[in-house]
């Protein structure tokens, strides 16, 4: 069955189907960037991220959001909360109620098997009278090396229209990835 053609629910009702806006295959950039969203079309959007790496090692992953159309990406406003867990059993919990951006894992390495997987849900980007929502997983291999894996979720606590994505390490380059946009159409 292709992607997005499940149905969902007891009642095999179509609640909604997964349509691609845009893939992108990063190869030594210093953001990735989403500035076509369809943000009036889409409540919910899906990003997914395949094999990220970075130039540097021990860098964080993080999402920016835009409401002029990625001519500028916001620099405050988001709270989140996440925990980390790796392989040695370590366990963390991260948060931020005045960030930057959304931080969505940290210690991501470079070495050759060094890479990270996750997706993201976006949720109310086209809405000007709501807060935009996320919530995450991802896992990897740390620079350590050790597998980790984060789950989370956050907010940009100002009402506006989202149009805009920025996806980026915290310094250094997007190394390599692939990394996919998709809206959760309404039934």
């Amino acid at each position: 069955m292709p992607l997005g053609a499940a149905r969902f629910g007891l009642s095999g009702a179509d609640l909604g189907k997964l349509e691609l806006i845009q893939t992108q295959t990063a190869s030594s950039v210093s953001t990735l960037t989403f500035t076509s969203i369809k943000e009036t079309t889409y409540n919910v959007h899906l990003l997914t991220i395949a094999r990220m790496k970075s130039d540097a090692d021990n860098k964080a992953v993080e999402i920016t959001v835009s409401n002029d159309g990625g001519s500028s990406y916001e620099t405050s406003n988001y709270d989140w909360a996440w925990r980390y867990q790796k392989s040695d059993g370590t366990m963390l919990e991260k948060r931020n109620t005045s960030g930057g951006d959304f931080t969505i894992v940290q210690n991501v390495g470079n070495s050759t098997d060094e890479v990270l997987n996750g997706y993201v849900y976006l949720y109310n980007l086209g809405d000007s009278g709501k807060y935009s929502f996320v919530n995450w997983h991802c896992s990897g291999i740390t620079q350590d090396p050790d597998y980790i894996s984060t789950y989370g979720g956050g907010t940009y606590h100002q009402a506006e229209t989202i149009n805009a994505l920025q996806l980026k390490f915290s310094s250094d380059n997007i190394a390599s990835g692939v990394f996919s946009l998709y809206g959760i159409k309404d039934s």
